[in-house]
Order: structure tokens, then C-alpha cells, then sequence
């Protein structure tokens, strides 16, 4: 369900039919007061919001939604007649996922919205790692071993962080060297070698997640041995 809040009747009666005529389902309000109810009833997967409102403005309607807990993830996209480089950056800085100004393209708009829903769907990364009796958490830059904090650099920690995303994958030392040290780096694939070791050292038992692929690479496993051919 998207809900369409926009004050314009012409507007918003065009674009409801619209979105209907293309499978979606949809259900319109002239008046911020009857968002908010219909809100607190059921949440829409989508909102479509104007700015130029009467009651209240878009912006506050938009903050309303991101600082609820409830509503916080909800995606939404700015409708509204305000097209200069100061508004669209104003509604995007305070959680618009897309900006679309008036007067605009039916397809357009509909592209738009598949587009936001599509990256709404995709799955959050969790900040929680777990891999055996190694735990990392990205948000706060920690890592554990069997609840034992274990210190490591930036490097060591970008390193472990990339293979328990790639759990079971294998990585070669080039994607590695890629994705830790920067497309524009310019060494060895020996420093990949050289941190890997430094890395299990410090993890200690649990540095048997990290599996040796020979000729390869590296992955990361559970129930990882020390080295697979």
C-alpha cells in the first residue's frame, strides 16, 4: 500500500488513478491530520509526500515519520512544486529516499518508486557478526573472542569484517587487496599474507574461521580448518 498525501485534488486524483492503473495500490489524503490517522491504523510500504501543505508542511510530516521507531524505515518520496538545489538537499538531508518536482512524468514517477521499493527490500547488514566463538560488531569497532575482547588495527579489522560478510566465499588476495586497501593501492598480495597471519595470531583460537584456499585465497567458516586445496 502507498499512501499519497498532497493537497492538490487534480494531482493527487491523477496520480492515485495512475498508480492504480498500474497494479498498485494506493489511497490519497488532502489533509495531514488524515495521514497521520491513517498511519496510525496501518503502515504503508511507500509514502508520496508534498511540502506545500495545509496544517503543517511535508518537512514536518517527514520528520514525524523518521523519528518514530515505528515509521522510521518507511521510504518516502517528495512530491512537490520546490525544485531548486536548496529544497531537494533540505528534504533528502531530513530522510527523503528520492525528490520528484512538479510538474512530472507519470512513468517517471512510477520508475522512481520501483526503484525506492527495490531498495527498500534489500536486507539491512546486521552490525552483529558471529562466526564461531568470534563475535564483531561493525557499529562500535569491536571484536571478541569466546567474550575475550581482542584489539586489532583498522586494517586487521577491515580484513576479518570483509570475510565474515563473505562467510563460506572465497576471496582471492587481488579482491581482498581491492576492497581493504583501495583500488588505487600499490603493493603486494604478500601484504594480504603478511595481515592474515598477524590476524589469526590475535584471534587466537578462533583464528581457525579463517581457511587458507592454496593458490588462491582465503574464507572464512565456522568449523574452518587451517588450510583447504
Amino acid at each position: 500500500m502507498i499512501y499519497l498525501l498532497e493537497d492538490d485534488d487534480n494531482i493527487r486524483d491523477f496520480t492515485t488513478y495512475a498508480l492504480k492503473s498500474s497494479g498498485m495500490e494506493v489511497q490519497g489524503f488532502a489533509l495531514p491530520s488524515q495521514f497521520r490517522a491513517a498511519v496510525a491504523k496501518q503502515l504503508p510500504q511507500l509514502v508520496l509526500l508534498d511540502i506545500m501543505l495545509p496544517e503543517e508542511d511535508g518537512l514536518s510530516i517527514l520528520r514525524w515519520l523518521k523519528e518514530s521507531e515505528a515509521t522510521a524505515h518507511l521510504p518516502v518520496i517528495m512530491l512537490t512544486a520546490k525544485s531548486t538545489e536548496y529544497d531537494k538537499v533540505l528534504g533528502l538531508d531530513s530522510g527523503a529516499d528520492d525528490y520528484v518536482a512538479k510538474p512530472f512524468g507519470v512513468m517517471e514517477l512510477l520508475s522512481r518508486i520501483r526503484a525506492v521499493l527495490r531498495r527498500a527490500a534489500k536486507p539491512i547488514a546486521s552490525d552483529l557478526l558471529q562466526m564461531g566463538t568470534v563475535a564483531l560488531d561493525s557499529k562500535r569497532h569491536t571484536v571478541t573472542v569466546a567474550g575475550a575482547p581482542v584489539a586489532l588495527t583498522c586494517k586487521e579489522f577491515d580484513l576479518l569484517e570483509l570475510l565474515m560478510r563473505n562467510q563460506g566465499l572465497v576471496m582471492s588476495r587481488d579482491r581482498i587487496l581491492q576492497s581493504v586497501w583501495g583500488y588505487d593501492y600499490v603493493g603486494e598480495s604478500r601484504t594480504v599474507d603478511v595481515h592474515i597471519r598477524m590476524l589469526r595470531a590475535k584471534l587466537g583460537d578462533g583464528g581457525n574461521i579463517i581457511e587458507t584456499v592454496r593458490g588462491v585465497g582465503y574464507c572464512c567458516n565456522a568449523d574452518g580448518k587451517e588450510n583447504r586445496i
